[in-house]
């Protein structure tokens, strides 16, 4: 486990594109796993930069999305999945044969989640996968108390996710359930990335990185992971012990 701790949101951002451009100039068709939301949204932004630059070409990549409130899609307002396309996949104008979200609207999600399982079996293991954190600790929509040992799953969403999750939302949204990548996957990766930035994020962050090992904080999982990197800003690590 690798912590960086960078002066600012922006650098931060920076320095999380760099380590994807860095994969995929290593392994042109890499499969990579992104988060949505405010912690992955600079990253994007240079990403973005980079292939207009010609700095790097995702274009050979696959990709896959973390995670999605189930009974929402790509066209929902504050959806995960709406997110990627309108931060990433869209201005990248990327090949979406070659993106894998989850189907959250499906009648049966576990037959969603065995579909998502195959395309990583088809263009993995996973090279890189990407997460933030939850203020509960989660990863992805992995709440505490799940087992480390799952693949994807879905399962009932935490009351402080549900209450925070309203921030992607124009008005109040019910949000009940969420069906996401396991943990699993994250030890299997070769490289596992954990993005968080504020001074809010600080007391999980702490829990997670110094204290116990528990499914209770989904994140601590990354002190067992040696290829690691936890990028941070000033903010984020202002209550580790350095």
């Amino acid at each position: 486990m690798k912590i960086s701790i960078n002066k600012d949101y922006d650098k931060m951002s920076r320095a999380a594109a760099d380590l994807v451009v860095e994969q995929v100039k290593a392994k042109p068709g890499s499969l990579i796993c992104f988060p949505s939301g405010d912690s992955p949204a600079g990253m994007f932004k240079y990403l973005i930069e980079d292939v207009k630059a010609g700095r790097v070409d995702l274009s050979q990549c696959y990709f896959v999305g973390l995670d999605e409130w189930v009974g929402l899609g790509k066209d929902d307002d504050g959806s995960c999945t709406k997110f990627l396309y309108e931060h990433f996949f869209t201005p990248l104008q990327a090949d979406m044969a070659r993106v894998k979200f989850f189907d959250a609207k499906a009648k049966d999600l576990d037959a969603a989640c065995l579909d998502m399982d195959a395309f990583i079996k088809l263009h993995g293991p996973l090279d890189m996968m990407i997460v933030g954190i939850g203020m509960n600790g989660h990863i992805g929509l992995n709440e505490p108390g799940t087992d480390f040992n799952l693949y994807c799953h879905h399962a009932p969403l935490a009351q402080v996710t549900v209450e925070v999750g309203q921030k992607y939302f124009k008005k109040q949204t019910a949000l009940t359930e969420g069906i996401t990548l396991g943990l699993k996957y994250l030890q299997e990766a070769k490289t596992a990335v954990l993005l968080a930035a504020g001074a809010k994020k600080a007391g999980i962050i702490q829990q997670a990185l110094d204290g116990d090992i528990s499914q209770h904080i989904p994140a601590s999982i990354f002190q067992t992971l040696p290829s690691s990197v936890i990028l941070l800003d000033e903010g984020a690590a202002g209550d580790l012990a350095h």
